[in-house]
């Protein structure tokens, strides 16, 4: 058996309650995620969400810590992603610039609009690491080394 695990970042940015989120079409259907992408080669994990974050959102950002290292296989394929998700806080925006293909928009969402928007998320852990994040759950940059 050949099981190559996938590695992605995502980054969860809060800014007055609200957290940054795209919408993305997948398989025909429109649904919500963080940040979020693979890792290139030659580059770091921080480069990899910082840039995956700009891409997606329009938004520069700054790492402020990391969140987690989470495991997800997803249903539809059997493909095993090990997400790194860290946390950043949004520095400036650019309105004018082109989304990546697939990413209809960046959207801000409380915590109470994310849960009423549940069954769009991509994955569970799209909730789960906006539950971490509330709950304390975040580390040191330091932790992430290159």
């Amino acid at each position: 058996m050949n099981w190559n695990p996938h590695i992605t970042v995502a980054t969860v940015v809060e800014q007055d309650g609200k957290f940054l989120l795209v919408e993305e079409l997948k398989a025909g259907r429109l649904v919500l995620n963080q940040p979020a992408g693979h890792l290139e080669a030659n580059e770091t994990l921080r480069e990899a969400a910082i840039r995956e974050t700009l891409e997606e959102t329009g938004w520069d950002v700054e790492l402020t810590g990391l969140l987690g290292i989470y495991l997800y296989t997803a249903p539809s394929n059997g493909v095993t992603y090990q997400r790194v998700c860290f946390t950043a806080k949004a520095l400036r925006h650019h309105p004018d610039r082109q989304l990546d293909e697939g990413i209809t928009r960046a959207l801000w969402l409380s915590p109470e609009e994310l849960a009423a928007e549940a069954s769009r998320c991509r994955s569970e852990l799209i909730i789960r690491c906006v539950d971490d994040y509330l709950n304390g759950s975040h580390g040191s940059l330091d932790l992430v080394r290159n």
